[in-house]
């Protein structure tokens, strides 16, 4: 297999654990944003050493990053903090596994991005695909122990954070993969570590700023969660390096199809860690969602 699909399984591993550290720091450890904080916090001085590492061992000079670098990273990294917001608020309406799944809308919805924004046309099969994957989210989002009709149980909370999510982390996987075809190398993996490093340090930046002005000793939470925050980081290191990496290689569309296999993965720590009960329906949502995603890939 091609490089690029064992750095996306590898980068969906990661990035299962991290939610799982993610989920259990925002229950009653710190809030939605601060957990959200955390995951930047940890990583930025890993990524920023990983770097500076790369670039001292290898000798190599980083030319001076471009307006347009700057752009892409910055709009994608606003992107994947609300994204990653919204699936920590996700967590609080529904387990583990439905969570996740709701974000791997994100593949369907680049899929439709692409075609508003660059004009890509989808076949027919493709568009087969893409019903039965909305499908799939509409049967997951169908919470049957809500009182009311059926568009009451469909429209709810959870169904909306996570379409939300999806749609944020389709924008910032395409700026990312934008932002790392601007840095000039041809090495692969330097241009993904240099576009990690710019990405979380302003992140980290930001949301600093933000919890101190709207959520005052979320910061100090989160420094006094370090024993297990840090992890959290480490982990979120290696899911993006990977996921970066890859963009690189590959088309963020089929990034994300690979990276599917994280269903699998969210399944298993939804039942094994968090002692969580899958239902036939959601299996089914499930299986329609990851079903429609691994046809457009192959129709596509």
């Amino acid at each position: 297999m091609d490089a690029w699909i064992y750095l996306s399984i590898m980068a969906a591993a990661f990035q299962t654990l991290r939610f799982m550290l993610q989920k259990s720091l925002s229950m009653g450890t710190l809030s939605a944003g601060g957990a959200t904080f955390a995951r930047f916090f940890y990583a930025a001085p890993c990524a920023f050493l990983l770097a500076a590492g790369y670039l001292l061992w290898g000798d190599v000079t980083l030319l001076p990053l471009g307006g347009l670098f700057w752009a892409y990273a910055l709009t994608g990294g606003l992107a994947q903090i609300l994204a990653t917001w919204c699936v920590v608020l996700l967590f609080a309406q529904r387990n583990f596994a439905v969570g996740i799944t709701f974000k791997k809308t994100e593949v369907i919805q680049t899929a439709l991005v692409g075609l508003i924004v660059l004009g890509d046309t989808v076949s027919i099969p493709g568009l087969v695909a893409i019903v039965v994957g909305l499908t799939g989210v509409l049967v997951l989002s169908d919470t049957p122990d809500l009182q009311g009709g059926r568009l009451k149980r469909l429209m709810n909370r959870a169904a909306g954070l996570g379409l939300l999510s999806g749609a944020l982390f389709a924008v910032s996987a395409v700026t990312y993969r934008g932002a790392t075809l601007e840095v000039a190398s041809d090495d692969a993996f330097l241009r993904a570590v240099v576009t990690v490093s710019a990405v979380t340090l302003s992140q980290t930046l930001g949301m600093m700023l933000w919890l101190r002005w709207r959520e005052p000793g979320q910061v100090g939470r989160v420094w006094a969660a370090r024993r297990r925050a840090i992890w959290m980081g480490v982990a979120s290191l290696g899911g993006s390096v990977g996921w970066f990496t890859a963009f690189t290689l590959q088309n963020a569309a089929y990034v994300f199809a690979v990276g599917q296999v994280e269903v699998i993965f969210s399944l298993m720590a939804s039942v094994l860690v968090f002692h969580e009960t899958i239902t036939r329906r959601e299996l089914a949502g499930i299986a329609l969602l990851t079903a429609s995603i691994l046809a457009l890939v192959l129709v596509g």
